[in-house]
């Protein structure tokens, strides 16, 4: 164990000291690794365990520091087999790993993220416009970065995924959850039957109705896109920053949803596409 915090040391001294090329890359490959190691027990179990992991490195460092030597001989010794520890606690997620490396790690991931993204867009252009044809009236709430959860409580718990089948089902007139609105929180739908409360703006046209209102209402007090189907006329309009616009088509539902729902791009691959519009900017 000795031999490792020697090791740490010397890496440390060597970034801060004298970086090379090799030095250069090898910290990018760590934090490849490290960052790759996070997104694959990200909202997992193995999240808290390598929590707990860090935690434990920390206060290894700072009783070394400290001179606590019996509580540093302790810790070191549950971490001289911390390569066994490892395998055991992470064997799902290493078993994960190994397998998207067999099928090729970034390309299959990217492509399965693509396709859930394209699904989840589908998915609710097809509700919309059956909803539309059939004249069902319909409210959804997409959370952006203002975190909704306080209107999520005010309706009824799902967190299911996003279908075509379960909106509608949600909505169809005279079931339980039709009346109030769904939110919808990345790919899952949280809530149904949820409460919002009413835009208070005045020249609102005294056609539009409660869900319209409503939809207003919470697009101006929360960065929230909402979309409704009118019960009455079939159209669909949508919410945001306070505005509502009326008779969406498909091709505008595909430009509104695919903006909320673009594919993530790889962690290095953004970093440096965000570095690239910097540039540009600043021309």
């Amino acid at each position: 164990m000795e031999s490792l915090w020697q090791t740490i040391r010397t890496m440390v001294w060597n970034v801060f000291h004298r970086p090379g090329l090799a030095d250069i890359i090898d910290i990018i490959v760590v934090a490849f690794v490290i960052y790759e190691l996070i997104m694959l027990t990200r909202q997992t179990r193995g999240s808290a365990v390598l929590k707990g992991l860090v935690l434990l490195l920390v206060i290894v460092g700072i009783s070394n520091l400290l001179g606590l030597t019996a509580l540093n001989w302790l810790l070191m010794n549950v971490l001289a087999n911390g390569t066994v520890v490892l395998v055991i606690l992470f064997q799902p997620e290493l078993r994960k790993a190994l397998e998207q490396m067999g099928r090729g790690t970034v390309l299959d991931k990217n492509h399965e993220d693509k396709s859930e993204e394209a699904r989840v867009v589908d998915e609710v252009i097809k509700c919309l416009t059956n909803l539309s044809r059939r004249r069902v009236g319909a409210l959804i709430v997409f959370e952006q970065k203002t975190g909704l959860q306080d209107v999520i409580e005010t309706g009824i718990s799902i967190d299911g995924q996003i279908s075509a089948a379960l909106l509608e089902n949600i909505f169809e007139p005279n079931t339980p959850l039709h009346d109030g609105a769904v939110v919808v929180r990345g790919t899952r739908v949280m809530a149904g039957a949820c409460i919002l409360t009413l835009t208070e703006g005045a020249g609102i046209s005294h056609e539009l109705g409660t869900r319209h209102r409503a939809a207003i209402g919470i697009s101006e007090t929360t960065d929230a896109v909402v979309l409704i189907v009118s019960e009455e006329t079939g159209i669909i309009s949508i919410a945001r920053a306070g505005k509502l616009t009326r008779h969406l088509d498909v091709k505008s539902l595909r430009e509104v949803l695919g903006e909320m729902y673009q594919p993530p791009r790889a962690g290095l691959l953004s970093l440096i596409h965000d570095l690239g519009k910097g540039k540009e900017a600043g021309k």
